[in-house]
């Protein structure tokens, strides 16, 4: 697996990749990797003849209260795993790579970016659209994967790349889970033992809700409902538990067309998000 930490010899090195007529796949990460990257990995592995992936925690994309120095950085293991994995490229920008100094430029999608995670990460996701427009026209893959998981995200991404004509093709991969239904994330690091076990309530309660709306029961009174028991089951706060249309992300009272539920949620120190699909 070949190393880029400069654009030049990122550029040079993936002309090389070209050279060939393949196609190349890309997963951008912020690192801290595990088995959920790893199936973006296997996913991007399938679609194309290359893969490119990228190791950059964006500064950009933390709020105020949002400990960026915190975020755990493990670049000799992460490198290791994507080697392992069959990459064949990985591009590690710094800071001032990724935005020199006089950088003025950012990327916001209206409506979308507004909504869920947006209320209460202001900001957060114009870092994000930002961070993936710069490393899109750096790699300019044909394909592009990320995971479920991060589901309001993902349906960004596929907006903003077809608003600005990108050209690259947008893959959401399933959210890969722990043997208790917890999705992986890098955050779960910070849970303690005992919040690791009462975390589990949060793809419960998912499910839970999903089965009794799929059944027809009232939406507001099911989610009204898995608040209360996320609170009762141990979690401190839940920020957002609500069903939006699968695209644009707009709460629905009823299930009358694809769906997302999604949430938000507090334990600890920690907040954690998770997400089901639900169709009517």
């Amino acid at each position: 697996m070949q190393i880029f930490r400069d654009l030049p010899s990122l550029r040079t090195g993936l002309a090389s990749l070209r050279a060939d007529a393949g196609r190349i796949s890309f997963v951008p990460t912020m690192g801290a990797l595990h088995a959920g990257h790893m199936a973006l990995i296997e996913e991007a592995k399938r679609r194309a003849s290359h893969v490119v992936a990228s190791i950059f925690v964006n500064p950009t994309q933390f709020g105020p209260n949002e400990d960026l120095s915190a975020y755990p950085r493990r670049e000799a293991d992460d490198a290791a795993m994507l080697e392992a994995a069959g990459v064949d490229m990985l591009w590690l920008p710094d800071v001032p790579t990724m935005y020199p100094h006089g950088f003025t430029t950012h990327v916001n999608v209206d409506g979308l970016s507004a909504r869920l995670d947006g209320e209460w990460r202001p900001g957060h996701f114009e870092g994000v659209a930002t961070v993936v427009t710069k490393l899109f026209n750096q790699v300019r893959p044909d394909i592009a994967c990320f995971g479920e998981k991060d589901y309001q995200q993902l349906a960004i991404i596929r907006r903003m790349t077809r608003d600005l004509d990108f050209g690259v093709e947008i893959v959401g991969v399933e959210t890969q889970r722990d043997r208790d239904g917890l999705a992986l994330s890098s955050r779960n690091a910070y849970l303690s033992q005992d919040e690791r076990a009462r975390a589990a309530a949060l793809p419960e309660t998912l499910v839970g809700a999903g089965e009794g709306i799929s059944a027809g029961e009232d939406v507001p009174a099911v989610l009204a409902w898995a608040i209360r028991y996320l609170l009762d089951s141990g979690f401190d706060s839940v920020d957002y538990f609500t069903l939006s249309d699968a695209a644009t992300l707009e709460p629905m009272a009823k299930l009358d067309r694809p769906a997302r539920l999604l949430v938000a949620a507090r334990i600890g120190s920690t907040r954690l998000i998770d997400n089901i699909p639900i169709n009517p």
